[in-house]
């Protein structure tokens, strides 16, 4: 697993400098979009009944406006519009940015 070794909001973007020497860049409404909450992407039941993730899918002008890190394995991120649920895995986040 890679780590990130730096965590920074640059403008409109998080960027992301990991263990290995990579940096990634997001946009904070690429992040909103991609948040792994249930109330985004829906959950499902012991019976495989779907329940959320049925609200928008894009986020214009939504920002990031601050992160902490959770445990030693994901980052959980704060947006400008209210949502702050969804933890954001280390592998999850690397392969968002489309790195190995």
């Amino acid at each position: 697993m890679k780590v990130p070794l730096n965590v920074q909001l640059i403008g409109q973007e998080v960027a992301v400098v990991w263990d290995d020497g990579v940096e990634s860049y997001f946009l904070g409404a690429k992040l909103r979009a991609a948040s792994p909450s249930a109330s985004n992407m829906g959950e499902r039941d012991i019976l495989g009944n779907q329940y959320g993730g049925d609200g928008p899918k894009q986020f214009p002008g939504v920002t990031v406006t601050g992160w902490e890190r959770v445990g030693n394995y994901a980052l959980r991120f704060d947006f400008s519009d209210g949502h702050r649920t969804g933890l954001y895995s280390f592998d999850y986040l690397r392969a968002l940015a489309g790195a190995p």
